[in-house]
């Protein structure tokens, strides 16, 4: 009903469940610069300073592209301020081309366009997400892979 507050069920633990996503927004491949429009938009919306908004908006970016080029070549973002912080999770269902389920660094089936193999070490870009993050966290399993980032939303308007 109109005016009454959204009740929130505990979890185990008694732990709220998170607020609303203030952002959920499929992507792939040709709506990577929407994504990272709407993404500094609700970063700034949020009261992030300057900076950490451009690096919000470049780690999300990082997650969508490699749910892109290494994944199912889609997935979905969903953005949130919760407790201090900003959250962003991108899911992706894992899908690739032969249905094999999610592909990865090490992956006999992932290979870069050129078809040579990734190398079994982890690339640069989720690297820098958890340079610019407070918190990663990369759950896998048959449904894909979900991976969630927690950034502190500083009122001191440094960034940093």
């Amino acid at each position: 009903m109109p005016g009454e507050k959204e009740r929130r069920v505990p979890r185990p633990g008694g732990a709220a469940p998170p607020a609303s996503p203030p952002l959920a927004q499929d992507f792939n491949a040709g709506s990577l610069y929407a994504l990272r429009s709407a993404v500094a938009a609700h970063a700034a919306a949020a009261g992030l300073s300057r900076a950490q908004v451009y690096d919000i908006t470049a780690a999300a970016h990082e997650l969508a592209a490699n749910a892109v080029l290494h994944g199912a070549g889609h997935g979905t973002l969903r953005l949130w301020a919760q407790d201090e912080y900003l959250w962003c999770a991108v899911a992706d269902d894992g899908a690739t081309g032969n249905g094999a389920g999610p592909a990865g660094p090490g992956d006999a089936r992932a290979h870069e366009a050129d078809g040579s193999p990734w190398p079994v070490v982890h690339g640069h870009g989720l690297w820098m997400v958890g340079e610019i993050a407070d918190d990663v966290r990369v759950d896998r399993g048959h449904a894909g892979t979900v991976i969630t980032a927690r950034f502190a939303i500083h009122s001191d308007g440094d960034g940093h």
